[in-house]
């Protein structure tokens, strides 16, 4: 079994749906060495959230976006308001979508489907960095342990 974790630090950008399956992919380049395991993406932020869907199609994201601040709008009576009127949907967000996702590697390759994405949700109105841990597992390549 081989194991590598790498921290991903992604640049500030304030609230949308942004794809970050190349970046995940040039941080940890040693996937391609991988001919069976698993990649898991942890966010290490609560008001963010991580996602897989559609890399076709733009409208699918800004859809997503929009349906979230329907079901969580910004202006319920919401008790946790000491970092903003944004913060507390943004923690319901993030739980309702998720901070981590599981993905197959097959034969050096992220074994995504053809229209599958990997995807920042950023619940926030005001730019964040956000951290990400990126752990591969699995057996190397060429039958190497």
């Amino acid at each position: 079994m081989w194991i590598i974790q790498r921290i991903l630090t992604l640049p500030a950008f304030s609230n949308g749906i942004r794809m970050i399956t190349r970046e995940v992919i040039e941080t940890m380049p040693e996937i391609r060495d991988v001919d069976c395991g698993m990649l898991n993406i942890f966010l290490q932020h609560t008001s963010a959230s991580i996602t897989i869907n559609e890399n076709a199609d733009p409208d699918v994201q800004k859809d997503i976006q929009m349906a979230l601040g329907k079901i969580v709008p910004n202006s319920l009576p919401y008790a946790h308001t000491l970092e903003g009127q944004d913060d507390m949907p943004a923690h319901i967000k993030s739980s309702m979508v998720g901070v981590s996702v599981d993905i197959p590697i097959g034969q050096g390759r992220l074994l995504l489907g053809t229209w599958q994405g990997i995807y920042l949700c950023e619940h926030r109105q005001t730019s964040h960095r956000r951290s990400i841990v990126l752990t591969v597992w699995g057996k190397k390549r060429n039958n190497m342990e």
